[in-house]
């Protein structure tokens, strides 16, 4: 309804102005001496209508130079019947150009927000494109990766030889990173295209010490865990996913031995993640930057989706998160989660601080 009044008005909106021009151009005529409320009020409504309906350059020219020609032969008959001084002559000149100017404006903003417009369009078809390469690639790597994974298996179990036995080893390994890229490219692509978040009461504590035990036994680093956040609202499955990202990142820019712990509090009506490694830390160049798709650090290889991950959950939750690097080395992550309609902790449920190395857990 509103589109269709918008049209209409439009249609109006040039014939409406001539009507009210003319009207005015005749008061001119017929006012001698009191020309000048009718003379603005030409000049006015032409910038008005102007902004609000730009025409092309050519119908402008024509538009203005039929005022100037009118206006200025009202000014000029009462010049002649010595009713103004010939001074007055000169506000159809200046009042051109002030139009002029008007005009230079809008077009140059109409051509601003045309090229805005093409740039969001481009962005758009970028996204859309990159969405289905994601999506179509993590589908189309699984099939081949299962295939070799059979096979190398299958060559394993039927050699002695310890050298072949340490090529299946490495192809092995290297099957695994393949397939870690395609599950991360499926969930990328699951979240780029807005799947629906499965949101329940989590416990937050418990899923941090479930994360932290799985992945102690995969790395020889020092695991530490001190979290007291109770539940949240959320995807339990996603904030794993985050968590797996984050571990697997400070995993990659730490030596053996180091530390990577997680952290947890409340704050208010939100709840603080931190995880905390103490590795080479994020490049200058790369800080800003760590959360965007496909862009991997500088020192150490990396897809980039692991992050890109993170901050896509995040956002879906209403979340934000954070990087930095911190005072000695290393990095720290901090996320920043709504905790919605918050669950009541069970009674009697410990909120313990495990530190444990390798085998410890």
């Amino acid at each position: 309804m509103s589109a269709i009044a918008s049209s209409r008005v439009e249609r109006w909106l040039f014939p409406g102005w001539v009507a009210f021009a003319t009207a005015n151009i005749a008061l001119m005529f017929v006012m001698p001496g009191k020309e000048t409320i009718p003379f603005h009020f030409v000049w006015i409504s032409l910038s008005i209508v102007y902004g609000l309906q730009p025409w092309s350059l050519r119908r402008t020219y024509v538009v203005l130079a039929a005022v100037c020609l009118v206006t200025g032969a009202a000014l000029l008959r009462h010049v002649q019947n010595d009713v103004i001084g010939w001074e007055e002559t000169t506000e159809v000149p200046l009042m051109s150009m002030v139009f002029l100017a008007m005009v230079w404006h809008v077009r140059q903003r109409a051509a601003a927000i045309a090229e805005a417009r093409a740039l969001a369009e481009s962005e758009r078809r970028v996204r859309d494109a990159q969405r289905r390469f994601v999506r179509f690639a993590s589908h189309d790597l699984r099939t081949p990766v299962t295939i070799a994974r059979g096979y190398t298996e299958l060559i394993g179990s039927q050699t002695a030889l310890a050298q072949v036995r340490e090529d299946v080893a490495i192809v092995m390994d290297e099957l695994d990173k393949l397939e870690r890229i395609a599950s991360r490219l499926l969930t990328l692509a699951q979240i780029n295209e807005q799947s629906s978040l499965r949101p329940a009461s989590v416990d937050l504590d418990a899923l941090l010490h479930r994360t932290i035990k799985r992945w102690h036994v995969s790395a020889n680093r020092h695991w530490w865990i001190d979290t007291d956040a109770g539940f949240v609202v959320a995807d339990a499955e996603r904030l794993e996913a985050v968590l797996d990202s984050l571990l697997d990142n400070a995993v990659r820019y730490t030596e053996d031995g180091g530390s990577v712990g997680l952290y947890s509090r409340h704050d208010g009506g939100w709840v603080i993640v931190q995880v905390r490694d103490d590795g080479l830390g994020i490049p200058a160049d790369d800080i800003g930057f760590v959360f965007e798709g496909f862009r991997s650090g500088s020192v150490r290889g990396g897809t980039g989706m692991g992050l890109a991950i993170v901050k896509a959950v995040v956002d879906g939750h209403g979340g934000t998160v954070s990087a930095e690097n911190v005072p000695g080395g290393g990095a720290l992550f901090t996320i920043r989660l709504p905790i919605g309609a918050r669950a009541a902790t069970p009674p009697g449920q410990s909120r313990d601080v495990l530190v444990a190395r390798n085998g410890d857990a």
